[in-house]
């Protein structure tokens, strides 16, 4: 699956980078093949057999150009992201939300510098959590 990465210019690496969908989630590395591979490793580390669940991978640039993390001073690059020896996969979903409640969305998760994907999948996840400790 192909995953939104932010990527800067990093004087002791060469070149580092954040996944807007993966928040948890940063990579490194002297060139972009080093880059995209170690990016591949971050995300098998952190998903590899696990229950965790996966967001689907952000695909609309207007949402990613408003996140805090495009500060002007790096570019976006799409990375293909195994993920064949992951537990769970995303699903695709369509929703309608109020337009108030998205846009609160949307601010919470600009400050978390993730997407919308991100935040509704970890906002799901809390709900379920919190349900099952009752």
């Amino acid at each position: 699956m192909q995953y939104p990465l932010y990527v800067h210019r990093d004087s002791n690496t060469g070149f580092r980078a954040s996944f807007p969908d993966f928040p948890n989630a940063d990579a490194s590395g002297y060139s972009f093949d080093e880059l995209t591979r170690n990016a591949q490793a971050v995300v098998e580390l952190m998903y590899d057999h696990s229950d965790q669940l996966i967001p689907a991978p952000t695909c609309n640039t207007s949402e990613l150009h408003v996140l805090d993390m495009d500060d002007g001073e790096g570019i976006w690059m799409f990375v293909d992201i195994n993920l064949a020896r992951v537990t769970s996969k995303a699903v695709g979903l369509q929703l309608s939300l109020l337009e108030s409640l998205l846009q609160q969305v949307d601010a919470a998760a600009k400050e978390r510098h993730m997407t919308r994907s991100a935040f509704i999948t970890l906002a799901a996840v809390h709900e379920l959590e919190n349900r099952q400790s009752r």
